[in-house]
């Protein structure tokens, strides 16, 4: 790994400010590797011994973070830079929260709604895992009008990839060239909303996910993002099986 400014390494062990580190090393207070250290820049990597008045400095465990992002469209759900894409990503639309964090799970490009973003490794691979099933919300217009027949039908399941994927489906509004649906499943398999819909022979015009588990978008307007609350952590972890 990359070595990094000692200022930095200690700030973020939680020993004190970046400048009361500099004034610590500048009095000759710390060693690095058995060598007292009193010139600045001082750079040090992982695996270095760094002690502080002769007591060790001990890595500060990692603070949790989670936020709510009400994502828009044309945003994509990946850690990685897609410089040829020229398109934002959700975690670009959060300041720094003084932790790397990541998605949870997926909402595609063209669709809006609410992601979590947390470093919190334990609950994202709970709630992306189909063997806990935490339910999604999603309220979706598409093409036509959806039939009894078929609204049934989704909840039966279709086939997907082999495998048969089931929602529960409620037709919230209905009309000769479109209609508004709230989906509600417990998957998250790639496109699976518009892949189903699309089986039932109508095209999805626009997907917003509305609610993950009880936490939902009520006062959080599309691009808005916020801290969750502990109630709402708490109640995510208890879905999660955590």
């Amino acid at each position: 790994m990359a070595k990094i400014r000692i200022q930095k390494a200690l700030s973020s062990a939680g020993l004190a400010s970046r400048r009361a580190v500099e004034q610590m090393l500048l009095a000759g207070r710390i060693t690095v590797n058995g060598r007292t250290v009193t010139e600045l820049p001082c750079f040090v990597e992982p695996g270095d011994e760094i002690l502080v008045d002769g007591q060790a400095v001990r890595k500060r465990r990692p603070r949790k973070v989670y936020v709510l992002l009400n994502k828009p469209r044309g945003v994509v759900c990946t850690q990685k830079d897609a410089p040829r894409y020229d398109r934002p990503r959700a975690v670009d639309l959060i300041p720094d929260t003084g932790a790397r964090v990541y998605c949870v799970g997926r909402l595609d490009e063209d669709s809006t709604g609410l992601i979590v973003l947390t470093n919190d490794g334990e609950l994202t691979n709970r709630l992306t895992h189909p063997r806990y099933g935490v339910e999604k919300t999603y309220l979706v217009r598409v093409a036509g009008r959806l039939t009894a027949e078929e609204v049934a039908g989704a909840r039966r399941g279709v086939f997907l990839g082999g495998r048969r994927s089931a929602a529960a489906v409620k037709v919230l509004r209905s009309g000769p060239t479109e209609s508004l649906v709230e989906v509600r499943l417990s998957e998250g398999r790639n496109r699976q909303v518009r892949r189903m819909l699309a089986r039932l022979g109508h095209k999805v015009r626009r997907l917003h996910r509305s609610a993950i588990g009880s936490v939902t978008d009520r006062g959080l307007k599309i691009g808005k993002f916020r801290r969750l609350r502990h109630s709402e952590v708490a109640s995510l972890r208890r879905l999660a099986g955590l």
